[in-house]
């Protein structure tokens, strides 16, 4: 884990930089230990990192540093864990724009890769982009697709997609480059926290 300045009232921590549940996990862990920390404004985790806002009345850069170093070496043996949720999500896959763009991508079928979409548990890694838009992982490798060399100028609100081996939810309208494989009327995106399961059950 390494900490290192992210601006005259941030911090971030960092993990080992890969997407995987095993890192997550300490993500997690340390985020709920920090929860306990005293004088935190805020907290965001994501992915392999956890951006700490935290107030300059009480700390400075080296201090805070410091003292966060020295308040989680005291969690490394006492793991503190996350309640995660599940959330199941029905899927409109007949909507999707480039579901066949992406089976001719792979050589699959149009129902090999809806099995494939919806047969997999993923993990909220983080939340961005857009106000509820969270990033899912993993995506099976045999479906694993690159954005689109041109963008959308408009993909609509509920729209199921991949890039790569992630998968996410369009909270509202917007531009975007994923690829589309259906859609949902799901629309309690404020929902989604770092950490939750979400499974696409097929319509």
């Amino acid at each position: 884990m390494q900490i290192k300045t992210a601006s005259i009232d941030s911090l971030i921590l960092y993990f080992k930089e890969e997407i995987n549940e095993e890192v997550l996990e300490e993500v997690l862990s340390t985020y709920e230990a920090l929860k306990k920390f005293p004088h935190i404004i805020d907290l965001t985790p994501s992915y392999s990192s956890i951006l700490i806002h935290y107030d300059t009345h009480f700390y400075t850069h080296t201090s805070i540093q410091k003292s966060i170093e020295s308040y989680l070496k005291t969690y490394k043996h006492n793991k503190v864990t996350k309640n995660t949720k599940t959330i199941e999500i029905p899927v409109d896959y007949s909507k999707g724009l480039d579901l066949q763009r992406v089976a001719e991508f792979h050589k699959l079928s149009i129902e090999e890769v809806i099995q494939l979409h919806s047969s997999t548990s993923y993990r909220v890694y983080a939340i961005g982009f857009m106000v509820g838009f969270a990033y899912l992982a993993k995506v099976q490798s045999a479906i694993a697709t690159p954005r689109l060399d041109t963008p959308r100028a408009k993909v609509p609100k509920g729209s199921v997609a991949i890039a790569d081996n992630q998968s996410a939810i369009y909270p509202s309208d917007s531009a975007g480059g994923w690829n589309i494989l259906g859609f949902t009327e799901f629309d309690n995106f404020e929902e989604f926290e770092v950490g939750d399961i979400v499974r696409f059950i097929a319509l």
